[in-house]
């Protein structure tokens, strides 16, 4: 019998290695899903210097034939799938009256397009298992607070709210737990490049912006089968950046 893999999508990213190096931790082999094969092999080769059991595709969620595309690529590599993360994601930032038709294309189409996309083939590949699953969908605290400098990206990961909550009550009944994660500012590398991280983290009880691991820590619990019970929830992780 096949040994159950993880597919995490944008596994190379900051967020997503991180993810993937919980999850090997935790003896649960991965399958690095990403559109770049460069930084796909660096992060499987990563991961099984530090002893994880990884495995790589490429390809292109964007379109529903893409992530069917490289999901069967996936299965056919590692045989069965148990869990999904869709940690793939854009973060464009702009006024709200400067963006732009392409602006709006390109963030759906990663951000929401994508993760459905993906959703669909790991859901149905789940069910005709018969042994359930676990799906973490990766939002953001700017679908909960609002966000004047990039309110698209923010309105897509309301989406996302929004899809977990349907796919969690949807597929509760097949086994398949259905869950998210709203983080606040990661330190990732892209994220200090970008100069941002010192005014979000001015405004953070904590005193800091969210390392990987810390993210990668709660994502490692949902997509485990230490969650028995949770369904449809999106968890917000800020440092109390944001309270509701």
């Amino acid at each position: 019998m096949h040994e159950p893999h993880v597919l995490i999508s944008g596994g190379a990213g900051g967020l997503g290695r991180a993810v993937c190096h919980n999850l090997t931790r935790q003896q649960i082999p991965v399958v690095v899903l990403e559109i770049d094969k460069d930084a796909a092999e660096n992060a499987v080769g990563e991961i099984q210097n530090a002893g994880g059991r990884a495995t790589m595709v490429i390809g292109d969620i964007t379109t529903s034939a893409g992530a069917r595309a490289v999901f069967e690529e996936a299965v056919g590599k590692v045989g069965r799938i148990n869990g999904l993360v869709n940690c793939a994601g854009v973060f464009p930032r702009r006024p709200i009256l400067e963006i732009t038709d392409e602006d709006w294309d390109f963030s759906f189409s990663v951000n929401v397009r994508g993760l459905y996309n993906l959703s669909v083939c790991a859901i149905e590949h789940m069910r005709a298992g018969g042994a359930g699953g676990r799906l973490v969908n990766v939002a953001s605290i700017d679908a909960l607070k609002a966000h004047p400098n990039n309110a698209h990206y923010a309105a897509m990961k309301a989406a996302v709210v929004s899809l977990t909550k349907s796919m969690g009550l949807a597929f509760a009944p097949d086994g398949i737990l259905v869950n998210g994660v709203a983080p606040a500012a990661i330190a990732t590398d892209k994220a200090r490049a970008a100069g941002w991280l010192p005014e979000i983290e001015s405004k953070t009880p904590i005193g800091r912006a969210a390392a990987p691991d810390d993210i990668a820590e709660v994502i490692g619990f949902l997509i485990s089968e230490k969650n028995r019970y949770m369904v449809g929830e999106t968890v917000a992780v800020s440092g109390g950046y944001f309270i509701p």
